[in-house]
């Protein structure tokens, strides 16, 4: 069954290891075939984009959902996973289902979870700033 995906004027998407820019009208795109790795722009975070340690996690999936050999990313992967369980281990059960996906070969699921990991880092440090300024106006 073929996918149907509908982009928006000037809107990017990877499909394989190709980027794909629409034209300046909407488009209607059917993708037939299998384990094909499809991500739409706003999924899409760039090096750049990846600022804080949940995002450089979410990249290092990212990476591996669209690369042919996505092994060559786990060692990455791993050390930027370390590196944030032990400053944030609230995040563990986020991580372990991350882990499980990527061990199971469904790196689009683990591209999923790697978005509520994102979601969950953005409200830990929501919730730091909002402390912090309290804490400032007293």
């Amino acid at each position: 069954m073929a996918l149907k995906v509908e982009l928006k004027p000037h809107e990017r998407i990877i499909i394989g290891s190709c980027v794909i820019t629409n034209t300046d009208q909407r488009a209607r795109l059917l993708i037939d075939g299998e384990k094909i790795p499809i991500l739409r722009e706003k999924d899409i975070l760039t090096p750049e984009t990846a600022d804080t340690p949940a995002k450089l996690i979410y990249l290092a999936v990212q990476l591996m959902y669209i690369s042919p050999e996505p092994d060559v990313n786990h060692g990455t992967y791993f050390n930027l996973l370390r590196d944030l369980v032990t400053s944030a281990p609230s995040m563990w059960p986020i991580i372990e289902g991350i882990n499980i996906n990527i061990l199971n070969g469904d790196l689009y699921q683990a591209l999923k979870e790697a978005r509520k990991l994102v979601a969950y880092e953005k409200k830990l440090l929501d919730h730091a700033r909002a402390k912090q300024a309290a804490k400032q106006a007293a």
